[in-house]
């Protein structure tokens, strides 16, 4: 998952030219801050505050490594200082156990964080090369940052620095105030709680190119059976053991039966619904539309999808008007 690739250089004092400095590295800054944080809201207010402390701060850059890395040390350290006042973000399926189909679903509650998704403008990665735009889809992936909020601040820090960004362990250890031992402890120990949430998940990482043709096939069908209120047309795409959540309800379900009951029993009633493909966390999504109280179509929520074996493997669903707002204005 690496990332490291910059160039030393020498800051402008005029603020003008600092500023339009930073902002080249303004959504560099905010993917960085999201994977801490789990929140777009949350990382544009680090990314700004990084950029202040970066003014405030310009006199201890001293050239030896380049403006990225400088910044992305000041982020770090705001991240750091953000996690301390506030609680980690979840998933429902880290809340609750698997919720039954036959009930209506819970209520959307605000007593949980929940994780956000991250739209594909943030992470413009047409221009990578093959290997590095697999690195970067895994290192987003929502799956990879959802394990993420597992991890306590620290760890989640020099899991960050030492297996995306890139940085040697001394580098991480004088950013953190930590020893070189303690960040290698740190890591071990963040390296295994990840890899305990991916076998807990079940659920393979969604690292396919959504632009292979099989997957757009599949995704048409997706969309289709959406707006056809057509379950048995979507219960053939999903994996056996699909695993569908809707925050911010804390209610999740496993297993396609399962999910073909919810569908028919409580969300397809609600419909006619329409659909805009777009992109998050570097995998494939849609937005949502339903009908509004004055007849016209709104956005309702945004379906990140995780794909294996041709078939869907995870459904997201973020049922959330002002997220679903934020990937229409972006799209």
């Amino acid at each position: 998952m690496a990332e490291r690739s910059e160039t030393a250089g020498v800051l402008p004092a005029d603020a003008d030219e600092f500023g339009r400095l930073v902002e080249a590295h303004r959504r560099d800054l905010v993917v960085l801050c999201y994977r801490f944080l789990g929140s777009v809201a949350d990382a544009e207010d680090a990314a700004q505050e990084t950029a202040l402390r970066a003014w405030r701060g310009r006199d201890t850059f001293r050239g030896e490594a380049g403006v990225r890395t400088w910044l992305h040390r000041i982020a770090t350290r705001t991240c750091l200082d953000a996690m301390e006042r506030r609680g980690r973000r979840r998933m429902p399926a880290h809340v609750a156990g698997a919720a039954d189909p036959a009930q209506p679903p819970a209520p959307p509650t605000n007593e949980v964080l929940w994780l956000e998704p991250l739209p594909d403008t943030y992470v413009a990665a047409t221009s990578l090369d093959p290997a590095a735009r697999y690195s970067m889809r895994e290192s987003v992936s929502l799956a990879f940052t959802a394990a993420l909020q597992l991890l306590p601040p620290r760890q989640r820090a020099v899991l960050l620095l030492r297996d995306v960004l890139c940085w040697r362990a001394a580098e991480a250890a004088d950013v953190l105030g930590m020893t070189t031992s303690a960040v290698n402890s740190a890591l071990n120990r963040a390296r295994s709680t990840l890899h305990a949430a991916d076998q807990a998940a079940d659920q393979p990482a969604s690292i396919t190119d959504p632009a292979d043709a099989a997957d757009s096939r599949l995704l048409a069908a997706y969309l289709h059976a959406w707006e056809a209120d057509d379950v048995d047309g979507l219960v053939t795409i999903l994996r056996e053991e699909v695993r569908l959540a809707m925050p911010p309800s804390p209610a999740w379900y496993r297993g396609r039966g399962a999910v073909a009951e919810l569908l028919r029993r409580w969300v397809m009633p609600m419909g006619p619904f329409r659909m805009l493909p777009v992109g998050a966390n570097l995998q494939p999504a849609f937005v949502l539309f339903a009908a509004g109280p004055d007849g016209t179509q709104q956005p309702i929520g945004v379906h990140v999808l995780t794909l294996a074996g041709g078939q869907v493997a995870a459904i997201d669903a973020f049922m959330d008007p002002a997220i679903a707002a934020r990937f229409v204005s972006s799209s």
